[in-house]
């Protein structure tokens, strides 16, 4: 076995704001793992949203602006992180896929030289189902822009696929976020899904785990994306914003309604989403990318019988069952780019600019 090393390269954020808080380490401490914990020698990591977010300090309610990567002004230190306030330094990342490379006292010794994803979203094992007792890997606690992380072996998703590292850290976040989505909603073979952002790790994800439910799914994207978008099958593609979209949908799918909308983006097209759900259809929402503020007209809520769900904190069965859909080849990684994790600024700068389709990673070899 590959002895541990003292010290490892990680990227750790320093404080709310511009990439000049993000700074590489050649020699940051490695950590140990505790009782139960096992430490993951990170192969691959993928970029979200919430890293942005939490660097620029967007999830204050100070800011009512969508993501652009910038520096927001005021007092974000209570309320910067996606679970409140973040303690800094810290070594942000949730998408990890690796190796286990040690266990600490009374872990599973199995696990040692098993490849693996991690579960982000970090529990109270003895009360799981608890909202209130989570927090989430690279916000509250260390994640994996580092050669190294730890978390509790209930974390550890071992996996077997012939996907590459970085193709793996496609997973974590996005998969999980849209699975969740379409739990909440009880999605089904009958549905029809429409997909704001569709272009995204998130978006991507939902038309392919819609598609897989036996959904149609609509895509929303710049036209320079559809081409790739096309690979996933949905029902039809339209423009990101197109001038009416019930319109659009009648031309496309025959109806302008749709039972789902499975959303990201929110923004001033927020009311267009809402006004073509179809009477007792569902909104399920978990990101804000647009903006964070928008429109609604309640009349159109309670009158149509419409439900909505926030999602953030995922089931202990989501993981697991993402895993099933790898090894069973029911889903396919979206991976529009890799870097080095040296290189995370000019990735973080190239995922803030949203000309990809699918996820960005970076690689530790």
């Amino acid at each position: 076995m590959t002895a541990i090393p003292e010290t490892m390269r990680a990227f750790v954020l320093h404080g709310h704001g511009g990439f000049e808080l993000l700074r590489f380490h050649h020699d940051w401490p490695v950590p140990r793992p505790g009782p139960g914990e096992a430490l993951v020698r990170v192969k691959a990591c993928g970029l979200n949203n919430t890293d942005i977010n939490t660097r620029t300090g967007w999830y204050s309610k100070a800011v009512t602006k969508g993501t652009t990567g910038g520096t927001y002004e005021g007092d974000l230190e209570d309320d910067g992180g996606w679970d409140g306030g973040i303690e800094f330094p810290r070594i942000q990342g949730g998408d990890v896929a690796g190796v286990v490379a040690e266990v600490g006292e009374g872990a599973d010794r199995e696990l040692i030289g098993k490849r693996c994803i991690v579960d982000t979203i970090l529990r109270d094992w003895d009360d799981p189902q608890n909202l209130e007792k989570t927090t989430y890997l690279g916000s509250a606690v260390d994640g994996g822009y580092a050669d190294y992380m730890v978390v509790d072996q209930r974390n550890i998703c071992p996996v077997e696929c012939n996907w590459s590292d970085a193709e793996l850290a496609t997973v974590a976040i996005s998969y999980s976020t849209a699975e969740n989505m379409l739990n909440r909603a009880s999605v089904g073979k009958d549905d029809v899904v429409l997909v704001p952002g569709a272009s995204g790790g998130v978006g991507s994800a939902l038309l392919q785990l819609a598609g897989r439910r036996g959904a149609r799914t609509v895509a929303l994207a710049s036209p320079s994306k559809h081409g790739e978008l096309s690979k996933l099958d949905p029902a039809a593609i339209l423009p990101r914003q197109p001038e009416d979209l019930k319109q659009a949908l009648r031309d496309t799918i025959g109806r302008d309604t749709v039972s789902v909308v499975a959303d990201v983006v929110g923004g001033p097209q927020f009311p267009a989403f809402i006004d073509v759900l179809e009477r007792g259809g569902r909104y399920t929402c978990s990101g804000a990318i647009a903006g964070p503020i928008v429109e609604l007209d309640l009349r159109t809520f309670y009158l149509h019988d419409l439900t909505f769900f926030g999602n953030t904190i995922f089931e202990p069965k989501v993981f697991p069952s993402l895993v099933k859909y790898i090894e069973a080849g029911e889903i396919r990684p979206m991976l529009a780019a890799s870097y080095r994790l040296e290189s995370l600024h000019e990735a973080q700068q190239a995922f803030i600019e949203k000309k990809h389709t699918g996820n960005i990673v970076v690689t530790m070899e």
